[in-house]
Order: structure tokens, then sequence, then C-alpha cells
């Protein structure tokens, strides 16, 4: 096993007694780790008594959870309904642009990762935008450029 589950193994026998306790382990795995590795799933599946399959299923299902490791920043675009009716589908796209890698990828040099997400709970702010953990509403396509100006050195 690899040193990375220690930290899985620990999560695991927190929540393993807690109803329900898969997903808020999926959480804090990835948030102890930044994503939830392959490797982690025969844990999980272990410590919850189920089988590979159905971890990898919960773990596939949710957008939330990444099983690559991100870049070191991480840019989340809203394409919930409201986002998108206020412009989110070109923030998106200018988004791509400015970064230089596309949709649930992480550019080359490791910088950053773009990830369109569903819903950040700003509606009435729309369009709205997450880096890393500041979140961002009202985001004109000229905010958008300052916003992305430092991060990872954007194109």
């Amino acid at each position: 096993m690899t040193e990375a589950i220690a930290p899985v193994e620990r999560i695991a026998d927190a929540h393993r007694d807690i109803p329900g306790g898969l997903m808020p382990a999926l959480h804090a795995v990835q948030e102890a780790l930044g994503h939830v590795p392959e490797e982690a799933v025969a844990v999980l599946a272990q410590a919850f008594n189920r089988s590979r399959a159905e971890v990898h299923g919960v773990l596939t299902y949710y957008h939330f959870f990444r099983r690559e490791a991100p870049g070191r920043t991480v840019v989340q675009v809203c394409r919930a309904e409201s986002c998108q009716a206020c412009g989110g589908e070109d923030l998106l796209a200018r988004a791509e642009a400015l970064l230089g890698c596309k949709a649930h990828e992480t550019r080359a040099d490791g910088a950053v990762t773009l990830e369109p997400v569903y819903c950040l709970g700003l509606c009435a702010s729309s369009p709205a935008l997450q880096i890393d953990d500041k979140l961002h509403a009202r985001v004109t396509p000229e905010k958008l450029e300052r916003l992305l100006a430092g991060v990872g050195s954007a194109q």
C-alpha cells in the first residue's frame, strides 16, 4: 500500500460506524488528498462492507469527486441553469481560452484545473465561479479576465 492510503484508512475508521458514512468519507478523502485515488476504493469498500463496484459507482456518479489530482489552482465555472441563462457558457469558453485548458482538464504544466460544476449557490448573482475556495458572483467577461490574470500564469 502506498503512503497516501494511511489517511484513507484513518478517514474510513472515523466514518465506518456512521449511517451513510461513505459519502462523508469520500468528501474527507478528497479534502485530505485533493482527489480520491483508485487505491482508496478498496479501502473504503472494505470499511463500509461494500463492493469495489459500489464505491466506484458512487465516486463516478457525483461530479464533485475527482479521481486524479487537480492542478495547483482549481477554477470552477457554474453550469447550472441560472448561470447559463446569464452567460455562463461564454464564461466557460473564455476561461478555457485564458487558461489554456479545456473543461474537465488540468493544464499540462499542472498549474490549473478547469471544472464545470452544477450550482455554486449564487443563483441570484449569476453567473458565478469559484477559484480554489473563493466564490465570485456576477462575473462579466472583463471581471473573468481580471480574476484569471494571476491564475497559473493565465495566457
